[in-house]
Formats: C-alpha cells, structure tokens, sequence
C-alpha cells in the first residue's frame, strides 16, 4: 500500500482510505449542525479536498479523524458565518421574535397558559431516542440560522463562548440574548411536539 510520508517521524496516512473510513461519520457530524442533506455532502467533499492540500501539514498531534473533523467544523463555522451575514437575517430574526409573543404575556412576562412548560419526562435515554432526535432535529430547522448556529456551537459542539463570539462576529451580550432565546424556542417547540 502508498502511503504518504509526512515528516521525520514517519506519520503515515492513506487519503485513498479516508471515504471508507471517515465519511459517513462526517457526514452524520455535518448532516446534524447544517440540517441539509446536500450541503452536508459538499462539505464532506470540500473537506476531503482541503485535507490533500494540506496532507504535508498534518504532524500527527491527533488521529486522521479528529483532523479531518477539524477541517469539517471550520468548514461548517463558514457556513454559518456565511448564512448569519445575509440580508434574511434581520427578518429571520424579526420572525422568531414575533413567535416569541405568543409564548408570553406581552404585559407580565409570564407564560399563556397553552405553552406553560410542563414536566419533561424521566426516560433516560431520551437524547439517544430516534423520535426524540427527528423532532429536535425540525425544531432547530425553525430557529433563525445565527440561533441555529449559536445554539449548535454552544451545545452541541462544546464551543466556548468567546470563541463563537469571534467567529460569527456578535458581542458577548447578543450571545446571551440569542442562546436564551434559541432555548426557549426549542423548549416551546420541543413541548408542542414531543410531550
């Protein structure tokens, strides 16, 4: 088998292994933080294609995986930096604000009675629940993208905050209003759909 020599201390890779190795996991690790099937693809692609540009830089630090995996989140934080900067951000926004009224009483602040949260239930395994997992998955797609994203840096991909920050370009004040706001959101949706 060729196998790429990358430095003196004889890290070994084989690009030709890497579909069959590592693209349905990236796949699934793209498919889950862009909830689009076919930009999902294309990141894999763009990623596969940007880590044999770079073959000669990988110094071995980290498996094959936790490389390629990098080179997908940066790829997928461009994404996100991409779709937060365009002109449907704004309404994106307005709309979910608007939703947002009817969750609360404009005058107290409170809960309406109909989206008063309710018990979640004691199942353990409800985050590894198919069904569980499908609705989260239409919820997030109804969140506003820069939500969407804030909300999968923070919590699904362990980001600090300061780095999500820098990377969508948003103050640290306008992180907290859109993480709470993202939440409430999923919670409300979460509710109506799978209690």
């Amino acid at each position: 088998m060729d196998k790429s020599r990358l430095s003196s201390e004889s890290v070994m890779v084989d690009p030709r292994q890497w579909v069959k190795k590592y693209a349905d996991y990236l796949y699934t690790y793209a498919v889950s933080r862009v909830n689009d099937e076919e930009l999902a693809r294309d990141l894999v692609q763009e990623t596969f294609l940007a880590a044999l540009e770079r073959i000669k830089t990988f110094e071995g630090r980290s498996s094959e995986r936790t490389w390629l995996t990098a080179i997908l989140r940066n790829k997928i934080i461009d994404v996100y930096r991409k779709k937060s900067s365009g002109p449907e951000r704004q309404s994106d926004v307005t709309e979910a604000e608007r939703a947002q009224n009817d969750f609360f009483d404009p005058n107290d602040g409170h809960w309406n009675e109909a989206f008063r949260p309710k018990e979640i239930g004691e199942e353990e395994d409800l985050l590894v629940s198919a069904e569980f997992s499908v609705i989260l998955q239409k919820c997030m797609e109804k969140l506003p993208v820069l939500w969407s994203a804030v909300f999968t840096m923070k919590h699904m991909d362990d980001e600090v905050t300061e780095h999500i920050c820098e990377y969508l370009k948003i103050s640290s004040s306008n992180f907290w209003v859109i993480i709470h706001r993202a939440k409430l959101n999923l919670r409300a949706c979460l509710q109506k759909n799978w209690i």
